[in-house]
């Protein structure tokens, strides 16, 4: 861990009534899978999990999944789960579920339909670098239609222009209790919106879970960084 840890973890578990842990699900709290729907919470973290919901003022699940199925995976009564990069908090992203679902009827590939996003994934094709360029076309074709596409671990992720994301997600959740005190932690790319969502607090702690295929700026970003979702609950423990 990073010069500075012990008293950053430190600071923020003196004044739990006033802080919040927020934290994304796959990569994260849940080891990375070869398809999405095997993915599962360790039987560890969900009782470090249940520790912190008892203690904080907020434990969240920010994750791309719906919050319903974020919350089926994680598995533990008590953290607020906020689904689909935090377009579920976002009106105005309801009325692209219909071009979104058309988009992905127009493309020859598996599509994980999450409502109000389309997640294309290819990890284990037998030539995930040809499968990239596919998909690369298919993203293309998505801003044409005004969708916005963004790449992460081994998926093209297909969202509404709408300014909503997980760093909007992290902000609204903690005004809403009005607390200025937070930790994040994530793995991918849409997890560098989060950090931001931290800007501006009385004490922010960004956390990256690191991988080789998570993007290097998540590493940059954080205040620590951990080598695996492991390596994270040891890290929670000290709060």
């Amino acid at each position: 861990m990073a010069v500075g840890a012990d008293e950053l973890l430190a600071a923020l578990a003196e004044r739990p009534q006033d802080a919040a842990v927020l934290l994304d699900v796959d990569g994260t709290l849940a080891p990375i899978v070869a398809r999405p729907e095997l993915a599962t919470v360790p039987e560890q973290t969900r009782a470090e999990l249940r520790r912190l919901v008892g203690r904080y003022a907020l434990v969240a699940a920010v994750s791309g999944r719906t919050g319903a199925d974020a919350e089926r995976i994680v598995g533990v009564e008590g953290p607020v789960y906020v689904g689909v990069h935090g377009l579920e908090l976002a009106a105005d992203a309801e009325r692209w579920r219909g071009p979104l679902h058309e988009f992905a009827e127009s493309i020859a590939w598996p599509v994980e339909d999450k409502g109000l996003a389309i997640v294309f994934h290819y990890r284990g094709e037998q030539d995930e670098e040809a499968a990239l360029e596919r998909l690369q076309d298919v993203a293309a074709d998505a801003r044409e239609l005004g969708l916005v596409p963004q790449f992460g671990r081994k998926v093209l992720e297909v969202r509404p222009p709408v300014d909503a994301d997980k760093g909007t997600a992290v902000r609204m959740l903690l005004e809403e209790r009005g607390l200025g005190r937070a930790l994040y932690a994530g793995d991918d790319t849409t997890d560098l919106d989060a950090f931001r969502g931290l800007d501006g607090l009385e004490l922010a702690v960004r956390v990256a879970v690191a991988s080789a295929e998570g993007p290097e700026e998540l590493v940059e970003a954080a205040d620590l960084v951990v080598d695996s979702p492991d390596e994270l609950v040891r890290l929670l423990t000290r709060l």
